[in-house]
């Protein structure tokens, strides 16, 4: 089944909405009823992917909607914030072990994301 948006305005938004949120239930049960070693939201969100790339999804039925979230997308990371302010002292004691690691995770993610796109490219 093929998912085209014919909605205008609001409605176009509401209906992306609706798209993107089923596919984050989705990712969630997928993740905990087969306990796999990802968030649910992840899960979700390849899921996504291999529905627009299969063009099961069309990118006009979600776009509205995920431009909307990705223009407000520095509200997301308000209540993290608040979480690490009410967690000062932790990290003030703390900060070399937290520092390291954001470190070794940046290092790494940039790695995997390289090697990746040379095996994509053909080039490794």
């Amino acid at each position: 089944m093929l998912l085209r948006t014919t909605a205008r305005g609001p409605l176009r938004h509401a209906a992306g909405l609706a798209v993107l949120l089923a596919f984050y239930a989705l990712g969630e049960a997928a993740a905990r009823l087969g306990r796999l070693p990802l968030p649910g939201s992840v899960v979700g969100m390849l899921l996504l992917a291999a529905a627009l790339h299969l063009r099961r999804v069309s990118v006009s039925r979600v776009e509205p909607a995920a431009g909307v979230l990705l223009r407000h997308m520095g509200l997301l990371f308000v209540p993290p914030g608040v979480a690490l302010m009410l967690q000062y002292e932790l990290l003030r004691r703390e900060w070399l072990p937290v520092v390291a690691a954001g470190a070794a995770s940046t290092v790494a993610v940039m790695a995997a994301v390289g090697w990746l796109q040379q095996r994509l490219e053909g080039d490794g």
